[in-house]
């Protein structure tokens, strides 16, 4: 595994992290404590040591996963946990957004129960608007939890629909040291407006679906559909055969001969001089260790402005 520094925060981070929605039910599986635990035990002996996840992903289910597996492996000192705060899981694909001071208070208060930890090392504003990022109340809320011990870092996590640049640039002033991002060979506009800012202010950047929600697995073909519990069915559009169709180019013009197409998704977005780390989600002990593997191709730069030497 590679290590690279999360910017501003000093956390030195593995190139390959780990995305954990999937385990809130949200994508056309059920996940058991058991194939938890077994993932997370082979993240830990790949070399990753980032697990991401949110209070939303269930109602704090995935983070009570994470929690126990953590603790059942006695691992905690071995894991960087990154989560976030400012939804509310109401149902299956039903969210609400709680976000005044207390509404924070209380989600920080039940991400710490549900991880079974006593701090979070990366605390992430999750997918808010301007609005909500710029109060004072919940800023007050996370400075007395920093300053308590309960959180290490503040990171903020961008909505893909948000394609500016203001947030990012209060960063410094706002104390948040981290951006989460969606980026991937499909998806590159942060290229031209966000990472120009993040390396200006030398934050920490985290990639999010860099597999283009699996578009880059090379495992969907134009026409393919996803089953209703899967949230890419709600997703399912017009375009996603364009998509398919863009991924199959790829494949067949830039993925050398032999390479997987999901680890050499992976090791593109590690390309980027802005990127630390890149968060996929997995389903099986298998695909950890198949994107572990990512680390260890040739475009993945040991020489990066943030590797760790």
């Amino acid at each position: 595994m590679k290590y690279r520094i999360l910017g501003k925060t000093n956390l030195k981070v593995s190139v390959i992290g780990l995305g954990t929605w999937q385990y809130g039910g949200e994508w056309g599986k059920e996940f058991s404590q058991d194939e938890v635990t077994a993932i997370i035990r082979t993240a830990h002996d790949t070399g990753i040591n980032l697990i991401d996840t949110a209070e939303c992903y269930g109602d704090h289910i995935s983070e009570r996963f994470i929690g126990q597996a953590i603790k059942g492996l006695n691992l905690r000192d071995q894991f960087l946990i990154a989560t976030k705060f400012g939804h509310k899981f109401n149902a299956p694909f039903d969210r609400s957004e709680p976000r005044s001071g207390p509404d924070i208070q209380k989600q920080l208060d039940d991400s710490l129960a549900a991880l079974q930890t006593d701090y979070i090392d990366l605390y992430q504003y999750h997918s808010m608007p301007d609005k909500d990022y710029e109060s004072a109340d919940i800023r007050g809320v996370l400075e007395k939890a920093k300053q308590a011990g309960k959180i290490r870092h503040i990171g903020n996590s961008i909505a893909s629909a948000n394609t500016g640049t203001a947030q990012i640039e209060k960063s410094s002033a706002y104390h948040v040291e981290s951006i989460q991002l969606v980026y991937n060979r499909l998806s590159r506009l942060p290229e031209d407006h966000a990472f120009p800012v993040c390396e200006r202010l030398h934050l920490g950047v985290l990639a999010r679906v860099p597999l283009a929600s699996g578009f880059l697995s090379g495992k969907y073909k134009p026409g393919d559909k996803f089953p209703a519990n899967d949230v890419r069915h709600r997703w399912q559009s017009k375009d996603a055969d364009a998509k398919l169709i863009e991924a199959e180019k790829v494949q067949k013009t830039e993925v050398p001969i032999g390479v997987p197409m999901a680890q050499w998704a992976l090791a593109w977005c590690l390309k980027s001089p802005a990127v630390q780390c890149v968060i996929p989600g997995c389903k099986s002990p298998m695909q950890v260790h198949m994107n572990a593997l990512a680390a260890h191709l040739d475009i993945v730069d040991p020489k990066h402005p943030w590797a760790v030497k």
